[in-house]
Formats: C-alpha cells, sequence, structure tokens
C-alpha cells in the first residue's frame, strides 16, 4: 500500500518530478507522429498498404510483447536505468525511421520505437510509486493527461512541419524530446552513486517466477481484464468508429473525423480526475461501473438510434475510456511492493495490449461475414460488460502479493525449531 504520508511534492524529489513528466511526454509520439504524413512519406518511400496496416498494427503488438519483456528489463538494469533503455529507444526509433531509406528500415525503426515506448508504459507507474508513494494518485493523474497531450501535439504538428521541412525533420523531431527526458533520469543516477545511497537499478525488482505467478491472484486477473476492456473499445473506436458513424449516423468524413477526436478530448480530464477519485472512494467498484455503463450506452445509442444524438453517445464512448486511468491507479494501490508493482504493470498491460490488437481485426472481421454494424456493436457490448466482473471483485481491499503469499508453501514441520523461517510472498 503506498505509503500514507504525504511530503511536500518537491521534497528531494525534483529530478523525479520532472522525469516522470518527460517520460509521460514522449509515450505516445512514435505512435502519433507517422500517420498523418503517410502521403508525404509515400512519395519518397513506396509502401503498400499492407505496409500501412503492419505499420498501424505495431503499436498494441510492440506494448504487449514490451509488457513480458519489461519485468526482465527492471529485474536486470532496475527501474532507474531500465526507464534509461526505454528512452534510448525511443531516441534511436525516432531518427532511424527519419533517415529510412527504405521501408524496411522504416518498419525496424518503428519497432525500436514501439518498443522503447512499452517498456516505459511499464515501468512508469512503478516509478510513481519508488519516487510518490504518497501521492500516486495526483501523479498518475498528472502523467495520464501528459500522455493525452503526447498523442494529440505530434498528430496535429506533423503536417504542417512536414509541409515546411520534409517528413523526415517531422518524424525526427521528437528524439530531442526524448533526449530531453533521459537527462533528470541520468542526474539521478549519478547523483545517488556518488552519494553511495542504495542506487536505483539495485531497486527491488520481480522475481523471476511472479510474473507467471500472477495467473493465480484474483487482483491480477480483475485488473488485467478491467485494462483489456478498455483498450479492446479503445483500439477500436480508433479504427472503426469513423466508418460506423457514417454508415449508421451518416455522418461525412469530416465529421466523424471531428467526432472521434471528440471522444480523445473527453478522456483528458477523466483521466485527471479519475485516478483522484479512486484514492478517495471506498469501493472502487462504483467508479468502474460507471465507465461500464457509458461504454454500453454509447454503444447501445449507435445500435438503437444513432441520429440525432450522435454526439451524445460518442461523448458516452468516450466517458468510458475512464477505465484505462482507473487501471494505472490500480496497479499501485493493489500492490504492497515495486516488484509487484512492475509485475502487474508488465502482466496487465502485455495482456491488454494483445487484446487490443486483436480487437479492431475481430470487429473487422464480424462486419465483413455479417454485412453491418449490428454484430460488432454487440461484440463491443459483450466486451464491456466483462468489466463488471472486476467491478465486483475490486470493490474490496484486496493485494496481490497477498493472494500470491496463499501459494506459497509453507513451512516444513520436519525442519528443525533452529532453521531459518520459510518467507512467504514477495
Amino acid at each position: 500500500m503506498p505509503d500514507s504520508r504525504r511530503l511536500p511534492l518537491w521534497a528531494g524529489r525534483t529530478a523525479a518530478l520532472l522525469g516522470i513528466v518527460l517520460v509521460a511526454f514522449t509515450l505516445r509520439q512514435a505512435v502519433a507522429a507517422i500517420s498523418p504524413i503517410l502521403a508525404d512519406i509515400r512519395v519518397d518511400i513506396p509502401i503498400s498498404n499492407i505496409g500501412v496496416g503492419l505499420l498501424g498494427t505495431l503499436p498494441p503488438i510492440l506494448f504487449a510483447a514490451s509488457g513480458f519483456l519489461a519485468p526482465r528489463v527492471a529485474r536486470g538494469l532496475g527501474l532507474d536505468g531500465g526507464l534509461v533503455l526505454a528512452l534510448v529507444l525511443m531516441t534511436a526509433g525516432h531518427l532511424v525511421r527519419a533517415f529510412a531509406p527504405g521501408f524496411a528500415a522504416l518498419l525496424v525503426g518503428s519497432i525500436v520505437a514501439f518498443a522503447g515506448t512499452g517498456i516505459g508504459n511499464v515501468l512508469l507507474p512503478a516509478i510513481v510509486r519508488r519516487y510518490f508513494p504518497d501521492r500516486v494518485a495526483l501523479l498518475t493523474a498528472v502523467y495520464g493527461c501528459i500522455v493525452g497531450v503526447s498523442t494529440a501535439l505530434p498528430a496535429a504538428l506533423a503536417a504542417p512541419l512536414a509541409d515546411q521541412l520534409g517528413w523526415r525533420f517531422s518524424l525526427g523531431i521528437w528524439s530531442v524530446t526524448a533526449v530531453v527526458a533521459l537527462v533528470p533520469w541520468l542526474v539521478i543516477i549519478v547523483k545517488e552513486r556518488r552519494q553511495r545511497l542504495p542506487d536505483a537499478a539495485t531497486a527491488p525488482s520481480p522475481a523471476p517466477d511472479l510474473v507467471t505467478r500472477l495467473w493465480r491472484s484474483r487482483v491480477a486477473l480483475s485488473i488485467t481484464a478491467l485494462f483489456s476492456t478498455s483498450t479492446i473499445c479503445t483500439y477500436a473506436a480508433f479504427a472503426w468508429l469513423p466508418e460506423i458513424l457514417g454508415d449508421l449516423a451518416g455522418s461525412t468524413p469530416n465529421e466523424a473525423g471531428l467526432l472521434l477526436a471528440v471522444t480523445g478530448l473527453v478522456s483528458v480530464p477523466l483521466a485527471l480526475v479519475a485516478p483522484l477519485l479512486v484514492e478517495r472512494l471506498r469501493n472502487v467498484g462504483w467508479l468502474i461501473a460507471a465507465g461500464v455503463a457509458s461504454f454500453l450506452l454509447g454503444y447501445l445509442g449507435l445500435l438503437l438510434a444513432p441520429e440525432p444524438l450522435t454526439l451524445l453517445w460518442v461523448v458516452l464512448i468516450g466517458a468510458g475510456s475512464i477505465l484505462f486511468p482507473v487501471s494505472l491507479v490500480l496497479i499501485n494501490s493493489r500492490t504492497r511492493t515495486h516488484s509487484g508493482t512492475v509485475a502487474l504493470s508488465g502482466f496487465a498491460q502485455g495482456v491488454a495490449y494483445a487484446l487490443g490488437a486483436l480487437g479492431p481485426l475481430l470487429v473487422g472481421l464480424l462486419h465483413d461475414a455479417s454485412g453491418g454494424w449490428i454484430v460488432p456493436l454487440l461484440f463491443l457490448l459483450a466486451v464491456a460488460l466483462v468489466a463488471t466482473i472486476p467491478a465486483i471483485t475490486l470493490a474490496g481491499p484486496a493485494f496481490v502479493e497477498d493472494e500470491l503469499a496463499r501459494w506459497t508453501p509453507r513451512p516444513d514441520h520436519t525442519r528443525p525449531r533452529g532453521d531459518a523461517p520459510v518467507r512467504r510472498g514477495q
């Protein structure tokens, strides 16, 4: 449980606070910077439609893989060292994409950048817990909002930068922000070594088998289900909502694009408010239920009466994204140790992003098979309903380490009494 003693926000933690803010600002730049300028890139580099689709599916795939890789990185390099590696990968990926002579290099650069982003996704909740155990909700709210900005800003600036300075500059400029984000973490590591304090790289990291044992934790599975619901619904909306609105509500492409932007705008204040509500509510199940209800009402509205309340249904679908920041806070608030936080973050995000990558594909397949949007929308309704289970199972206080301790073998009663007792849990 995070430490309840509250210190001044800047109390000996200025570099960490600045580092968290800067890392959050880098976490969606590689994803958002490329799609608005694909037409410019294709003038110089031939990219097939299959190639475009591959670039679009890489982020959730790499985020999923990084979810299972990041705990190993934390075990080898520590939390701060792992974050430095993530930023180095992001920097290298941005630069490789900017100087790519062909599609293969563009693809490799994207893989490297997305891998770094995925590692950062997993380690940042644990970093928040390590440096701000007294303000987990506040810092999660702050970095959640900044992640939203890091999605919107590159998307908005990519085309104007490409028009003025070329697409290579438009892609490469984001390497600067990753390099800037490196500075606070390098300062922290150097300072701690000089002071001969416990180095950031030696912070507790997950035991090799901890991630695999999370399948036995009801809390871990519930948070993973909640995270997965949010990810599937969000990626499905990104991929298909404009087309759904065009077919069901008669929206023009421009209107549909604006309505999709509305879902993103709605998520920003929710990312700020949700973590604070999780900290204050005795029963977080009610907040999860509110997110589930928003998804359900939004999809039902599009299914049963897409006009004239299209904007309302879109706002409700955007409001359902409150499940994402709720999941991030629960990763911290339902673990007792740094190692538990890293393991749960990797486990939940790895599974969720893997399922998130399949979501748009399944919606498309169901649309083609049924010839309409009724079956795909029913599928999304069913996915949203899955989160009612975490709303129930996470209602009361429970912790991952406590559940896993029940599976740890008890001491052998034949052991001599003088032997050290077997430690339970992590």
